[in-house]
C-alpha cells in the first residue's frame, strides 16, 4: 500500500473538508436492549458467559453496534454530508466499497430495557491510497452510543471503509475448470436428471411434501420413501447477491447468485444469466435453462423471462 501527504490531490482536499461533519444526528435504536437479541448473539458466537443471562443480565459489549443498526429500512437522522462524501467518491470512479476494520471502546454496560441513541461523525478521510483491490480513500466514522434516561455515553464505535476504483485485472488465457458438484447416493438422481436436461424435485410418497435440495428422508413427516416431480422451469428471484470479490478461479465477477423460488414452491440456488447483475431484482420472473461448461459439466441456470421472449 502506498500513499502519504504528497498523495493528496484535488479530490482528497475536497474530501478532507468533510472531516468533523455529522453523518447521523440523534439516531435512535430500532429496539431497546433486549434478552432475545442477546440470546441469539450469544448462541451465534458460542458465548456462554453467565453475565449475559438472568434478571441482572448485561449485553455483551461487542454487541454495541447491533443496537444502532437500522436494518433494511435504514435510519432517520442521517445527514446529507455523508451522502455527499460518498457521491464525490462515486463520481471519481471509486464505486466499490469494502469494510476494513472497526474499533470499539466500552464505557458502561448496556442492560435490557435501555433505550439507545447515537450520533455519528465523519472522523477522518485518508490520503489517496493504492491497494491490491484498487486506488481510493479510507473513510472512518465514529459513533457515540448513549443509553438510559441521562443519555450517558455507553461506548464508541469506529468503522472504517475503503471506497476505491477497482484495479484492472488480467484474465488468464485459459479459464480454469469450474468446480464439480459433489455427487453422492442421496443426490445422484438429481444430477442424472440434470444431465438429461430435467430438473427433478423430490416428493414424499407419504405426505406429498416437496423438498429441495434432495434429502434421504422427508423433513416434514420423516418417511423415507419418495418419488420425483419434474419442475416446470418457471420461477422468480426470491433473493440474490452480486459477487464482486474475491475472484474465484473459473468465475468472472461481477455475477449474480440467486435464490430462485420455483413455481412448485421449493427454492434453489443458481445463477441468473443474460441479465446484467445490477438489473437483477427480487421478484424477477425467470425460466430454467441448462448450460454446459468445459464440454462435460451441465448445470441448471435461470434466465429472465423477458430475455427468453
Amino acid at each position: 500500500m502506498s500513499g502519504g501527504p504528497e498523495a493528496i490531490d484535488e479530490l482528497g482536499t475536497r474530501l478532507k473538508a468533510y472531516e468533523g461533519r455529522a453523518a447521523a444526528v440523534a439516531g435512535q435504536g430500532k429496539d431497546p436492549v433486549n434478552l432475545p437479541m442477546i440470546r441469539h448473539w450469544c448462541e451465534a458466537m458460542g458465548d456462554t458467559n453467565p453475565a449475559y443471562e438472568g434478571p441482572d443480565a448485561m449485553a455483551p459489549p461487542t454487541m454495541l453496534q447491533a443496537w444502532t443498526m437500522g436494518g433494511l429500512s435504514g435510519h432517520t437522522g442521517r445527514s446529507a454530508a455523508f451522502d455527499e462524501l460518498l457521491g464525490l467518491l462515486d463520481d471519481a470512479g471509486c464505486t466499490s466499497v469494502v469494510a476494513t476494520d472497526c474499533e470499539q471502546e466500552y464505557v458502561r454496560p448496556l442492560r435490557p430495557g435501555d433505550e439507545v441513541t447515537f450520533d455519528t461523525v465523519i472522523e477522518s478521510v485518508s490520503e489517496r491510497k493504492t491497494t491490491k483491490l484498487g486506488t481510493g480513500y479510507f473513510v472512518t466514522t465514529r459513533t457515540d452510543v448513549r443509553a438510559g434516561p441521562d443519555h450517558a455515553l455507553s461506548g464508541t464505535h469506529r468503522f472504517r471503509i475503503l471506497k476505491y476504483a477497482p484495479a484492472a485485472r488480467s484474465r488468464p488465457k485459459e479459464q480454469p475448470r469450474r468446480p464439480r458438484p459433489v455427487v453422492n447416493r442421496d443426490n445422484a438422481g438429481f444430477w442424472e436428471g440434470v444431465e438429461q436436461h430435467r430438473l427433478l424435485i423430490q416428493r414424499c410418497t407419504s405426505c406429498t411434501t416437496l423438498r429441495f435440495p434432495w434429502l434421504p428422508g422427508c423433513n416434514a413427516c420423516g418417511a423415507l420413501d419418495w418419488d420425483t416431480l419434474e419442475a416446470s422451469g418457471e420461477g422468480t428471484v426470491y433473493s440474490y447477491v452480486v459477487m464482486h470479490h474475491p475472484p474465484f478461479p473459473a468465475f468472472a465477477p461481477p455475477y449474480a447468485v440467486a435464490l430462485i423460488e420455483l413455481a412448485e414452491g421449493v427454492r434453489m440456488i443458481s445463477n441468473v444469466i443474460g441479465t446484467p447483475c445490477d438489473k437483477v431484482r427480487i421478484g424477477l420472473p425467470v425460466h430454467l435453462e441448462f448450460q454446459s461448461y468445459d464440454d462435460e459439466l451441465v448445470l441448471p441456470v435461470f434466465r429472465a423471462r423477458e430475455e427468453v421472449a
